[in-house]
């Protein structure tokens, strides 16, 4: 199906299925460009991120039986009543503020009444019914604690109707994602290998975890979430609306302005964080050009003036770091202007309602504004469950459409003949075909071939010609596009396939083993085979025997993928398993071919056993595994082109002659020059070497294996080159443990505090402003509390003016909030990137100070570093700036709260405060429940995982065994334990959930009984009542809000350990210090005495062996030698990029490790083969060549004349001003060597180093170039290496290196007379290799 049609089909689906809203909370940020999207050219970009969704959000429950479905029934109506129940509280507590007010009016009346004259009537109580009245109408104490109740109630219906829709929820989504899993893994298990060539293993493993995990959120909990929060929002505007539509929609035209605000928020910031990382990505190419030509850096000595170019690129990304901050801080400080206003207008207009028209009591005003203020937060909560959906749809479609597709060929089908007798015979007729993922290549074309039971018939041809494609069409792992494959006249595709595969017995040319014991590897073969049969299969195989030897036998583990067996083993085991299916047709792909010889020989002849009295292919590259088989067949392009025995092939001169002729002269050249190297007086050595050079092989294929066997493998005689190999595994182990332990220890806060110490007057002030926030919030309780208070006052003028004067004060609150939160955002925001663009230097500078060694190192390859540079950096802001306003914004809510409470009524603060801890408790819990369980679950799936993974990676093998079924079982068995974690998981999470929704009724039903109390008994006042109670509620759920912002901090905290492991490496060699010996009259003389070195990247590979030689000032000394002789690594021991490990590198007679690191290289000029020239004009580049002092253009300009270079220059539009472009890619090769020269010259060393430097030039720039450097030569000690003679011939000493040590030295004269090495290269004519 082509790409565009899915497109087309997700947008015309977006558009009919999700509402309107739905869409727009699909993404947060940006989202009203889903639908847009069609239109513009990112919209394939955007498929790639969520896949088109074809599923409805209800097909998502396809999989659920009847009782699922029960569950989730039941469970919605929980949610619906639920929903209903905060609502509902507002009825009761609009009620309970009715009564308080009435019984205050009441107070107040009896006062007034005992006060004044006795038999003045003024009002409607008569005097002598006073006592009576205080009695009967004014027990305030049983009121409440008839409120008490109901809240208790509310309470305890919501904690069981919370338990049970999560419970349900989970529970039913459990038992349909275990399913899910169960039908995807087996039906990706019984696809056509074709399946798999187009779709990799790595986005399998991902759906087998990832999207499932996404689906199971979209069906869990999340649903009964979104029913509930969304019966809120409408139960609360019906209340608003039933009570007292007139304020509700005073309080909803003010609404859009707070959405307004959070788009535009959100805009803004997509767009600066877009500005900042555009900014940053400049300052990271910087890092990423430096990087990457670290050794250039190091030997011109720019670390300093790098770090200097970094930190001015860093300006721009901090700049629009700190207006992201600036612009977030006025948005939340302009959502508090408007929620504050909001509620100013709602209490003003409300209020006039019910003093003036008397259409509301004080009750109705407080459920109308709660009951709309409720429905609104709701809402917002809402919304992430409708992205959790959308994302749970887009994973389903493509996992369901893999459940519903049916493979091509499936291998468990029970369909097709199974033949009575085999004999054996197979045949090709006119067999044309091309992988399914490849379909422009033609792989076989009309391909005819017989193959004749009981014979053995070998396949050769280059690679390529389609010999294994034709094994596996006789697997049938594909269907021919035209054609058949026929075994014993039948057409394959007309035979049950499990049978036709039990048939066939293949080893692959690298043999898959599953992580278990070598019998129950044998074992896959067949199954139900016995004991008896596994060791005879083994005994054939050549098996047994190395097997006996090994501690546990049968039962040694072969580890992943085999890893703990040697290749000829492992090749063994796979023999062993092949045979015990007692196969008709045994398959050989190349089954010797990555074995060594000895192997190769015992493995062979395990093959020739076998071979007899069944149908044999065999494909093979080695003469001697196909000179002895029955029938040849020459493949070429796709067809058969040539069959016979061996020497009837010889004489046809076709495609076998060329693959034998090859083959043997390849074979008798190696026989050559062994023979030569025992005759050659070097022989000696030559031949260790050819030895280790074996070893070196023989290492690589051992290094995965434990050194318990090793020391059986190789043979005593070489117990010195032995030695290497067997400390080698452990470098290699040291190697990958190195990487599991990059966890580190977090960082302690102080020492990140410590770099942030020059901003503290910015966080002193932003502190201030958080402080000021986070005490708004109890404020509002004040005045809230406040507003109730004028109800009760009887003066109808005074009651007008306290209720103008409260509702101005909500706008200086919101006012005073606006500019706090601007401060806030400001002052952190900068005091963070400052952070961030110091940590970025230092961490830039402690880099380039490393020794050159510490980049060979894959973990510090350049783009790991940038990405350091980049992420690590910008995470180390979350401990500290926005972090500490955090934190004095919570501490500052919660200190208000209890100030003003205590202040108020420290009895019922007492009792508020018990059950604070536990409102703090369920804030935090939600917050953790909204990021879920997710990782529990994650480590539940691992055992499944590994069996999915094992698996799939090695499909084709278990699909030749036929083998799908036994991992589906496997797979489906380990899908028990997270089933059972997930239903555990259903009761606690459904428990902890009720738990949470319930603490806040009681403790308004404990507080409120408790109020009631204090009123009657202590005369509290009733307003005070709700001050503390609101007041305290509120702070606690900010604490919990606190705690939620933890993640970032411990991320942080990481960050900054991996940022300070890297400012605290101490560096072998050290560019930074001072220390070191430094001398005036700097001759340039130079000994190498003795120097061995291995790279630390690779320490098996010794690469200088003890090398001897020296140059006196003012001559010039050339390396020759073949590549990887040494040539290159002496010269950057004399750069002292490294040390050796063995031996000294003199300079004037000073050791170099005891010399000052930038003053040995200043007096150091190097030219290399590929010159690195940065992205800067020619002038700069040039100048490049000193760093340590101004260079003025005259001496650029006579560097560039003689280096041969300026009349070019000149002639160019800009001159030296020209930008060469990123790594020089503007200019010719020639133009950047002489560049690299000038360079050089500039600097005017005492030792100049010429590394290949014309070898990539053409002759008429090479003669150029070279005439530049044989001026610069003049009066300087000069090491050249080169493969031209020209280059060499007019050197002072010529010194011919092999193996990292010199075999031969003297003039070019003296040498030829030698007639050594060196003669017989210069007579070649060969470049010297």
């Amino acid at each position: 199906m082509p790409t565009g049609s899915v497109k087309l089909q997700s947008i015309k689906q977006l558009g009919q299925e999700n509402h309107s809203y739905e869409v727009s909370d699909e993404e947060p940020t940006g989202s009203y460009i889903t639908i847009t999207h069609s239109k513009k050219g990112e919209k394939a970009q955007k498929n790639e991120e969520q896949p088109a969704i074809r599923v409805g959000f209800f097909e998502l429950f396809r999989f659920a039986t009847c009782k699922d479905i029960q569950m989730m029934v039941v469970g919605c109506v929980c949610a619906l009543l639920h929903g209903s129940a905060q609502p509902l509280m507002l009825l009761v507590f609009g009620l309970l503020t009715d009564t308080f007010i009435e019984y205050d009016i009441e107070l107040q009346e009896l006062s007034d009444d005992r006060k004044e004259c006795v038999n003045n009537t003024i009002q409607w109580k008569k005097n002598y019914t006073a006592a009576y009245n205080l009695s009967a109408l004014l027990d305030i104490e049983y009121e409440m604690m008839m409120f008490a109740f109901y809240y208790v109630g509310i309470g305890a219906a919501v904690f069981l109707l919370g338990y049970l829709q999560i419970s349900l929820w989970v529970t039913a989504a459990a038992k349909q994602i275990q399913l899910i899993r169960k039908l995807y893994f087996s039906k990706v298990m019984r696809m056509e290998i074709g399946w798999f060539d187009c779709t990799s293993v790595g986005e399998l493993n991902t759906r087998m975890s990832d999207d499932i995990n996404k689906i199971n959120d979209a069906i869990a909990d999340q649903v009964s979430i979104f029913v509930q929060r969304f019966t809120t929002f409408v139960c609360g505007f019906c209340v608003g609306f039933v009570k007292g539509w007139k304020l509700t929609l005073v309080i909803i035209a003010a609404s859009p302005l707070i959405g307004v605000g959070a788009g535009l928020m959100a805009l803004f910031v997509a767009k600066l964080t877009g500005m900042e990382l555009q900014a940053y990505a400049k300052a990271g190419s910087v890092a990423d050009e430096v990087l990457s030509s670290i050794r250039t850096v190091a030997a011109f000595g720019g670390e300093k003036k790098e770090v200097q170019r970094y930190d001015r690129n860093l300006v721009s990304a901090q700049r629009w770091g700190i207006r992201k901050g600036l612009i977030m801080g006025f948005f939340t400080g302009f959502m508090w202007l408007v929620i504050f206003l909001c509620y100013g207008l709602a209490f003003w207009y409300g209020s006039s309602l019910v003093v003036d028209t008397k259409e509301y009591t004080p009750g109705t005003l407080l459920q109308v504004f709660f009951g709309v203020l409720i429905a609104a937060m709701n809402l917002g909560q809402a919304s992430p469950c409708l992205e959790a959906f959308a994302s749970g749809r887009g994973a389903a479609t493509i996992i369901f459409e893999t459940i519903d597709r049916e493979p091509e060929i499936d291998c468990l089908s029970e369909a097709g003949y199974k033949l009575d007798r085999v004999k054996g015979d197979i045949e090709f007729h006119n067999v044309t075909f091309h992988y399914p993922s490849r379909p422009e290549v033609k792989i076989l074309d009309q391909l005819n071939v017989v193959v004749k039971s009981g014979e053995t018939t070998a396949f050769v041809g280059p690679s390529g010609a389609g010999k294994s494609t034709a094994i596996q069409l006789i697997q049938r792992f594909y269907d021919p596009k035209e054609g058949m494959v026929t075994l014993d006249g039948h057409d394959i595709r007309g035979l049950n396939i499990q049978w036709l595969r039990s048939l066939i017995g293949i080893v692959e040319q690298e043999p898959v083993l599953f992580a278990t014991t070598i019998a129950e590897n044998i074992r896959y073969g067949r199954p139900g085979v016995s004991d008896k049969d596994i060791i005879t299969a083994a005994k054939e195989a050549n098996a047994y025997n190395f097997i006996m030897d090994l501690p546990q036998k049968f039962d040694t583990l072969v580890g992943e993928g085999g890893g703990q067996m040697s290749g000829g083993q492992k090749q063994r085991i796979a023999i062993a398993r092949a045979l015990v299916r007692n196969p008709r047709i045994l398959l050989l792909d190349m089954a010797t071919s990555a074995l060594d010889n000895e192997s190769e020989a015992v493995v062979q002849e395990a093959l020739d056993k076998v071979r007899l009295g069944r149908t044999t292919i065999s494909i093979a590259h080695r003469l001697s595994t196909i000179k002895n088989a029955d029938v040849i067949v020459g493949f070429e392009h796709g067809r058969a082109v040539e069959r016979g025995k061996h020497n009837e092939l010889l004489e046809r001169k076709g495609v076998y002659f060329t693959l034998v002729t090859l083959q043997s002269q390849g074979d008798k050249a190696l026989n050559e020059k062994a023979r030569q190297s025992r005759s050659s007086p070097l022989g000696m050595t030559k031949s260790a070497l050819l030895q280790s050079k074996f070893f070196e092989r023989l290492i690589a294929s051992i290094r995965q294996r434990s050194r318990s066997q090793l020391s059986n493998l190789i043979p005593e005689a070489s117990v010195p080159t032995g030695d290497i190999s067997i400390s080698q595994p452990d470098n290699y182990k040291n190697a990958f443990l190195e990487e599991d332990d990059e966890l580190v220890e977090p960082a302690p806060v102080a020492r990140i505090l410590k770099y942030n110490a020059p901003e503290w007057p910015y966080m002193l002030f932003g502190s201030i402003g958080a402080a000021v926030n986070g005490g708004v919030n109890p404020v509002y309780s004040l005045l809230f509390s406040q507003i109730l208070a004028t109800f009760s006052i009887q003066d109808p003028v005074a009651q007008r003016k306290e209720i103008n004067s409260i509702c101005l004060f909500f706008v200086v609150v919101g006012i005073v909030s606006f500019f706090t939160q601007l401060l806030q955002g400001y002052a952190f925001s900068k005091s963070g990137e400052l952070l961030t663009r110091r940590l970025r230097r230092l961490g830039f500078q402690a880099m380039l100070g490393q020794e050159v060694g510490w980049f060979d190192d894959h973990r510090n390859s350049p783009g790991a570093l940038t990405t350091r540079l980049a992420t690590d950096a910008s995470q180390v802001q979350g401990a500290t700036g926005s972090q500490i306003g955090m934190i004095v914004n919570s501490l500052a809510n919660i200190g208000v709260a209890l100030i003003i409470s205590f202040y108020f009524s420290w009895k019922l603060t007492l009792l508020i405060l018990c059950f604070l801890p536990f409102i703090a408790l369920s804030g935090g819990f939600q917050a953790s429940m909204l990021t879920g369980f997710a990782k529990q679950d994650k480590e539940a799936m691992e055992a499944a995982g590994q069996i999915s993974g094992e698996a799939l990676n090695n499909i084709r093998t278990i699909a030749g065994l036929g083998k799908e079924k036994t991992f589906v079982e496997m797979y489906e068995a380990q899908l028990d334990a997270p089933y059972q974690a997930a239903l555990k998981k259903a009761n606690i999470y459904g428990a902890c959930y009720g738990f949470s929704q319930c603490i806040i009724f009681l403790t308004n039903s404990a507080s409120y009984r408790f109020g009631g109390y204090l009123v009657q008994k202590e005369g509290l006042h009733f307003s005070l009542v709700f001050r503390v109670i609101s007041a305290i509620v509120t702070s606690g759920t900010a604490l919990g809000r606190a705690s939620s912002y933890t993640p970032d901090y411990a991320k942080a905290k990481i960050s900054a350990a991996r940022f300070f492991q890297l400012l605290d490496r101490v560096p072998q060699i050290s560019v930074y210090n001072d220390k070191g010996e430094k001398w005036d009259n700097f001759q340039g003389n130079i000994e190498f005495i003795e120097c061995k070195f291995t790279y630390p990247s690779r320490p098996d590979i010794q690469v200088l062996n003890g090398l001897n030689v020296s140059v006196k000032p003012g001559q010039t000394l050339a390396f020759v030698g073949s590549s990887g002789c040494g040539k290159s690594t002496s010269v950057q021991l004399l750069e002292r990029f490294y040390d050796p490990d063995h031996g000294k590198v003199l300079i004037d007679g000073h050791d170099t490790t005891r010399v000052n690191v930038s003053f040995l290289r200043s007096k150091i000029g190097i030219v290399s083969q590929e010159p690195i020239l940065f992205d800067c004009s020619i002038a700069e580049n040039i100048k490049y060549g000193d760093n340590l002092r101004e260079i003025s253009m005259n001496e650029v300009i006579s560097a560039a004349k003689k280096a041969q270079l300026h009349d070019f220059v000149m002639a160019l539009p800009e001159k030296y001003d020209t930008n060469v472009g990123s790594q020089g890619s503007q200019l010719s090769r020639g133009q950047k060597q002489r560049i690299a020269i000038a360079r050089a010259i500039i600097r005017d060393p005492k030792i100049l180093l010429l590394d290949e430097a014309t070898s990539a030039l053409d002759t008429e720039s090479e003669k150029t170039v070279q005439e530049a450097l044989d001026k610069a030569r003049q009066g300087r000690t000069c090491i050249v290496i080169a493969h031209r003679l020209s280059t060499i011939q007019n050197s002072d000493i010529i010194a011919v290196m092999s193996r990292g040590i010199v075999i031969e030295k003297g003039t070019h004269d003296q040498l030829m007379a030698l007639k050594g090495a060196y003669y017989k290269l210069v007579t070649t004519g060969a470049p010297i290799s």
